[in-house]
């Protein structure tokens, strides 16, 4: 199984960094993976069209890198919240047919709707906001946190 996580900026913290490096590091003992940083698009202004820009031009880079058998999962505030089993449940089922998965996590100013529509699966991580970088690390956990209880592995409750 292929797993790669794609981000837009880039992370400037050195304790982001190292953990992002552990965590990769474990999830590599259960698949091949990386992560890409992308271009963040900086709108022209506040205004809700050149977010919306902005947000296109990142999709763009986005779908560009995808092949079309990627199975891409984005980390969406609008989408279903779902507790750590059941994440690991669905990760279970979607890597009996799909062995190349892409995880987006979207900018500050959100994701765009042309990556929903190429999206496969999404899901929320909670109704509290937080930087994209410090979802990524959520969403690391959790992949690697999905593998252990797949595994029958003991994993913190």
């Amino acid at each position: 199984m292929n797993i790669r996580f794609i981000i837009p900026g880039k992370n400037r913290s050195d304790s982001l960094s190292d953990l992002y490096a552990d965590y990769l590091k474990r999830i590599s003992k259960y698949a091949k993976v990386t992560l890409q940083y992308i271009k963040e698009e900086t709108p022209k202004s506040d205004s809700q069209k050149d977010i919306l820009i902005a947000l296109d031009n990142e999709a763009a880079v986005v779908l560009k890198s995808l092949k079309k058998d990627d199975f891409l999962i984005l980390s969406d505030i609008h989408s279903s919240m779902l507790d750590s089993k059941n994440f690991a449940s669905q990760m279970e089922k979607i890597s009996l047919t799909n062995t190349n998965l892409v995880f987006y996590i979207g900018s500050s100013n959100g994701i765009s709707d042309r990556l929903r529509e190429r999206a496969n699966f999404s899901f929320s991580l909670s109704k509290l906001t937080f930087t994209h970088y410090h979802a990524l690390l959520l969403v690391l956990e959790q992949v690697y946190r999905s593998f252990l209880i797949r595994n029958n592995k003991p994993y913190d409750k």
